[in-house]
C-alpha cells in the first residue's frame, strides 16, 4: 500500500479558530481524518502530520525522500521565507503537491519545485490533493518500470 504524508506548516493546528472568515471553520483533526478518509478511498495509507517547527518539517521533507514517499504539502508560513524548506523539497524522489488554505499567489520560495499548487480554502482542495499524489505516484512508479 502506497504511503502519503500530509505535512502542515506553522499554525495549522488553530484551524477552525483561527480567522475563520480566511481560513474555514473546519478543526485541524477534521482536515486530518478527511485526508485519511479520502486515502483509504483510493487504497493509500496516509499519515497526517503538523509542525510549528521549520526543522522538524525539513526533517519530515528528508524522510519522505528518503523512502521516495509522495507528500502533500502545505508549507503555511514558510512558504514565504523559507530556503531551507525549498532545498529539502528540491531533494524530493516522489511526488510533490503544495496546498495552501488562503492564496499565496506567486510569493513562496517553494513556487518552482512542486508538481503542482492548491490553494484557497476548500475541503475538497486536500482531498483533491491527495487523489492527485496517488496519481502522479502511480505515473512515477510506472515510467520506472517501463
Amino acid at each position: 500500500m502506497t504511503r502519503v504524508l500530509v505535512l502542515n506548516g506553522p499554525n495549522l493546528a488553530r484551524l477552525g479558530s483561527r480567522e475563520p472568515e480566511v481560513y474555514g471553520t473546519a478543526s485541524f483533526s477534521e482536515l486530518a481524518e478527511l485526508c485519511r478518509a479520502t486515502g483509504r478511498c483510493l487504497g493509500l495509507d496516509v499519515e497526517v502530520r503538523q509542525t510549528d517547527d521549520e526543522a522538524e518539517l525539513v526533517r519530515w521533507v528528508h524522510e519522505a525522500a528518503d523512502a521516495r514517499r509522495p507528500v502533500v504539502l502545505n508549507p503555511a508560513a514558510f512558504t514565504h521565507y523559507s530556503y531551507a524548506l525549498r532545498d529539502a523539497l528540491s531533494q524530493r524522489t516522489a511526488p510533490l503537491i503544495e496546498v495552501h488554505i488562503s492564496n499565496p499567489a506567486a510569493r513562496g520560495v517553494q513556487a518552482d519545485v512542486g508538481d503542482s499548487r492548491r490553494s484557497r480554502w476548500h475541503d475538497r482542495r486536500f482531498r483533491a490533493a491527495v487523489v492527485r499524489a496517488c496519481a502522479a505516484s502511480d505515473r512515477t512508479l510506472a515510467s520506472k518500470a517501463g
